[in-house]
């Protein structure tokens, strides 16, 4: 039986007198690749922000990884271990790229710094998210970037360092805001493909907010959330979303 990375249950926030996310429900099991989708302005950046500490609920509840994660910080949300990415990439723009990915893995300092350089074992620990930084630059296909500025990339380049920070920070729930907007057509379906075999391999569910539907429709997802004015109107997988008429009306066309 699977067990749910993330559980999220009647979650609403509002903003003064408009509410954004309306009593939404859903999970993402480990290893489960989960689309969610819907219109400019449906509530799914704000529920992404919800889950992720960004922003404070209404009410509801986010559980990560069997815990209670309700109204914690960012910084412990992430010590769960669920790592996101944001629509508008928040790199440190005057950091190199591989800076930018050896920030975030976690446990990384003693509560003082000076002592974790002393730490038996500290300095293969360096070397170790050294070479994986790499290796994920390289899998991005970015590696011949490594030491460029953040603030040198473009709108795409940055979208993929992005995932590799988030990547960085060994996740085991993933939160993708539209991972490959920006991204040229060959290299995002690549990327999905290789975000597929992370969750098929090690177990990482992963939640992806993807704008263009008939992308995620045919990228292989096992299941898909589709949000409408703030709240869920269906879910299902790939073929049911198709065939379901209300998303057909609403999202795809009658044609």
């Amino acid at each position: 039986m699977t067990t749910p990375v993330l559980r999220v249950s009647d979650l609403t926030k509002d903003f003064g007198g408009l509410r954004a996310v309306d009593g939404v429900s859903f999970h993402v099991d480990e290893g489960e690749f989960v689309g969610l989708i819907g219109p400019n302005g449906c509530g799914k950046t704000t529920t992404f922000n919800c889950v992720s500490g960004m922003l404070e609920s209404t009410s509801g509840s986010v559980e990560v990884l069997g815990q209670n994660a309700t109204g914690m910080r960012p910084e412990q949300i992430q010590n769960l271990g669920l790592t996101r990415t944001f629509q508008h990439t928040r790199l440190w723009r005057e950091m190199t790229v591989i800076e930018n990915l050896l920030v975030p893995p976690r446990h990384q300092f003693a509560p003082n710094y000076l002592l974790s350089l002393l730490r038996p074992g500290s300095r293969s620990a360096e070397k170790k998210r050294l070479d994986d930084a790499y290796s994920i630059l390289d899998t991005l296909e970015i590696a011949h970037m490594a030491h460029n500025l953040a603030n040198e990339l473009s709108g795409g380049q940055s979208k993929l360092v992005d995932i590799g920070r988030t990547l960085m920070g060994s996740p085991r729930i993933m939160l993708l805001d539209e991972p490959v907007a920006g991204v040229a057509g060959p290299l995002a379906e690549r990327i999905f493909q290789y975000l597929r075999t992370l969750t098929s391999e090690s177990n990482v569910g992963m939640l992806v907010i993807e704008h263009n539907m008939d992308f995620i429709l045919r990228t292989g997802v096992d299941r898909i959330v589709v949000v409408d004015a703030g709240h869920v109107l269906m879910e299902g997988t790939p073929d049911e979303v198709r065939q379901n008429q209300d998303v057909i009306e609403a999202y795809l066309g009658s044609s």
